[in-house]
């Protein structure tokens, strides 16, 4: 049994020693992935601002909200937040605001194709790791974090 932990061990340890120099540079990938879906979203609102209203009034059945503030709350939060999770900035509670939008997006419609909910739920898992486990080192949050780690240095005091 010995032989075969020691093994494990040593596969566990070269994994490690490879695939983790690879997660910031995987969270920058998902991080731009998941912010240029809902970026473009929000574009696509802008480009015909009657056509949006239109499908808030009668295709999209957002709950508790009229249809007029629904399509500007949304075509906000689809426009500022993709770029805060792109540079990294509040990018958890950005992640959040997102990751509200997408469910809202999919109770909203009545039906929803198959492929277009697939396409939710991993935009969904994508804005779930970056809640729970942040931007990673390949961000604004992370250099703020490390200025505000610093030592701080001790100012000479006259007496």
């Amino acid at each position: 049994m010995k032989p075969l932990t020691l093994m494990f061990g040593r596969l566990s340890a070269i994994s490690t020693h490879l695939f983790t120099p690879l997660q910031s540079t995987l969270s920058v990938a998902g991080r731009l992935y998941v912010s240029w879906v809902f970026f473009a979203s929000g574009l696509t609102k802008t480009n015909d601002w009657e056509t949006t209203l239109f499908l808030f009034e009668y295709e999209y059945h957002v709950p508790l909200l009229p249809f007029a503030l629904a399509a500007c709350l949304a075509t906000i939060a689809e426009l500022l937040l993709p770029v805060l999770i792109s540079l990294g900035i509040i990018s958890r509670l950005s992640a959040l605001g997102l990751g509200i939008v997408n469910v809202v997006a999919v109770i909203s419609l009545e039906e929803i194709a198959p492929a277009a909910l697939y396409g939710h739920v991993i935009w969904g898992l994508i804005l779930l790791h970056i809640t729970v486990w942040g931007a990673g080192k390949l961000s604004l949050d992370n250099v703020i974090i490390r200025y505000n780690r610093r030592p701080l240095t001790a100012e000479p005091t006259t007496v």
